[in-house]
């Protein structure tokens, strides 16, 4: 990603270095040509001297835009230790942060993260930078995510979606279309539900699954894409509150495209796809559902209705079944729901 933006950038007249420390120049370059931007004016070198780096740099015009790929490959002689310890890390950061804002360059420092998907080294590396984006993805799936977890000068309730392809990344402008099906024909078991990225929405897709049992075999339970737990939880509702019968069938859930989610919104859009799986009465194909079920069988409101509603009247949607508290947005109108029993009741057409 950063190769293609440097690239782009020194296209367009600006002068731009790439300092990798963990691959030779030609390792860089047989990328780029891969890409189809071997012909772009990109500075490059292979090294891991801070002091090196920025004398070669201080001898001419301070370049737009540095990349340091990555910074803990990087060592600073004024510290003693290895590249990547704590102290190193601080220490290259800080010297590079100097030069950049001494140059009135803009730098760009690539960061290892951990398992856990946060950054690796010290936490003072995150409050000495001005921005950190990090870019999210599974190896399965084509699709990656920046997302901004810090932004001194700009909102951090954007994310970017890119898709892999052979020539690089792509962006995709339209996320919410990555993960829904043509809903030109209605098919049982199937909802949309509008989740959100950070503060962003994204509309997805959620399927559901039954198969009665003719025997007295234990019935399965497989869900992918959202908690287990929460799917038990939502199922017993149904059987408590609602007086469905889920205990001879074998119930599967889907999110599709390989998305998760953790919004607990999603519960009364999972509900309906299984009431309209269980019954085989599809829903309107122009409506989303969103809102938190309570075990009670009391839906409940959720956080930013407004935005979720919104990005549905974006996409063509007409309809949304939402918690009490909603009201009609510009573009699409609401219907609203007070418990989990009134649900089913329009699902099977008793209202």
């Amino acid at each position: 990603l950063l190769l293609q933006a440097a690239a782009n950038l020194a296209r367009r007249g600006l002068a731009v270095a790439y300092i990798s420390g963990e691959e030779a120049v030609d390792q860089v370059r047989l990328r780029a040509r891969r890409l189809g931007m071997g012909d772009a004016p990109v500075q490059l070198a292979s090294a891991t001297s801070v002091r090196d780096i920025l004398t070669t740099l201080g001898t001419g015009a301070p370049p737009a835009l540095l990349v340091i790929d990555s910074i803990q490959t990087m060592h600073s002689d004024q510290i003693e230790g290895a590249p990547g310890t704590v102290s190193q890390v601080r220490a290259s950061a800080q010297e590079l942060i100097r030069f950049a804002k001494e140059r009135g360059s803009a730098l760009m420092l690539v960061g290892h993260v951990t398992k856990d998907g946060s950054i690796a080294g010290p936490r003072v590396l995150e409050h000495m930078v001005d921005t950190v984006l990090a870019f999210e993805g599974e190896r399965s799936h084509q699709y990656r995510i920046l997302r901004a977890n810090k932004n001194r000068f700009g909102g951090t309730d954007e994310i970017g979606v890119f898709a892999m392809a052979e020539e690089g990344l792509c962006e995709v402008g339209n996320p919410s279309a990555l993960f829904l099906t043509d809903r030109a024909e209605q098919v049982t078991g199937a909802t949309v539900f509008p989740a959100l990225e950070g503060t962003r929405p994204v509309l997805v897709e959620i399927q559901a699954l039954t198969v009665r049992l003719s025997s007295g075999a234990t019935p399965r339970r497989a869900v992918v894409g959202w908690d287990s737990g929460r799917l038990a939880m939502i199922l017993a509702v149904l059987e408590a509150r609602c007086g469905l019968s889920f205990s001879t069938a074998e119930v599967y859930l889907n999110i599709a495209g390989g998305y998760r989610i953790s919004d607990p919104a999603a519960d009364m859009a999972v509900a309906a796809a299984l009431v309209s799986a269980l019954a085989e009465k599809p829903l309107p194909s122009d409506a989303v559902l969103f809102g938190e079920v309570a075990l009670s069988g009391e839906i409940r409101p959720v956080a930013h209705a407004a935005l979720r509603l919104k990005e549905a009247e974006k996409l063509g949607f007409a309809k949304a079944l939402v918690p009490p508290s909603v009201a009609d947005a510009k573009g699409i109108s609401t219907k609203n729901f007070r418990t989990l029993a009134n649900l089913v009741d329009h699902i099977l057409g008793r209202d």
